[in-house]
């Protein structure tokens, strides 16, 4: 599992030179933006990225499935060899309206195995992939998700410190790096905004919670909104 974890570490870092590179053709297409059948908004860059994403990943690993925002997938398949799931844009409505919280996000499994994951905010300059060691910083900020709910309307009044920042990708990078003491979706998300993120809160010892149950590291399946609470935990950070 070492190598397996060692390689797929080197094909992350080889998607966030891609990100990087393609990063000035990407803040051209910002205002190119069409709405989804569901409402929300779409840009050519994130079909341009996500298109560049899964041939680069399909080049390094033979027989990928790829699970893509903007693709077609099965929502019932079971990960077998390898998979990737990827978020090509995540806060694709601060990335249309010029703002810097945005992200990129792209998870990996070998079977049902994690064998890494990434996130990257192109616009700040920030980016952690599995195995980076992290200077955890200390807050008392709980992000909450933007899809409004009378539950996330009563959990906001109640919260001293509160943020809604619009990105899914954001906020897990900041619980995980501890910038964010607490990340709350209570109305759910989709496995590409979520994967790469709890798993890489669970390697920095964040507490993890899934649909109100402990997450344990397993694959989240397409197409279905998982609720997610995250906590970070500096007690439990080696001394």
């Amino acid at each position: 599992m070492t190598d397996i974890r060692s390689g797929t570490r080197s094909v992350l870092e080889g998607a966030s030179d891609l990100i990087t590179e393609l990063l000035p053709k990407l803040d051209s297409l910002r205002s190119d933006v069409t709405l989804k059948n569901d409402g929300t908004p779409v840009t050519q860059a994130d079909l341009l990225l996500q298109q560049a994403l899964q041939r680069y990943l399909s080049s390094h690993m033979e027989d990928l499935t790829f699970v893509g925002e903007e693709g077609q997938w099965d929502p019932d398949a079971e990960p077998q060899g390898w998979t990737a799931v990827v978020d090509p844009i995540d806060g694709t409505e601060n990335f249309a309206s010029n703002l810097p919280e945005w992200g990129v996000a792209v998870s990996i499994f070998r079977g049902p195995r994690h064998a890494g994951s990434m996130i990257v905010l192109p616009d700040l300059g920030k980016r952690l992939i599995t195995g980076d060691t992290v200077t955890y910083a200390s807050s008392r900020i709980t992000a909450f998700s933007s899809a409004i709910s009378d539950e996330l309307v009563e959990q906001l009044a109640r919260t001293p410190q509160a943020r809604v920042m619009g990105a899914a990708v954001y906020n897990l990078y900041g619980v995980c790096t501890g910038r964010l003491a607490t990340f709350i979706n209570p109305v759910g998300a989709y496995s590409w905004d979520l994967l790469a993120g709890v798993q890489l809160a669970l390697e920095h010892n964040c507490e993890v919670y899934i649909d109100d149950e402990p997450y344990r590291g397993g694959y989240l399946y397409p197409g279905r909104k998982y609720r997610l609470e995250i906590h970070h935990r500096h007690d439990r950070h080696p001394r």
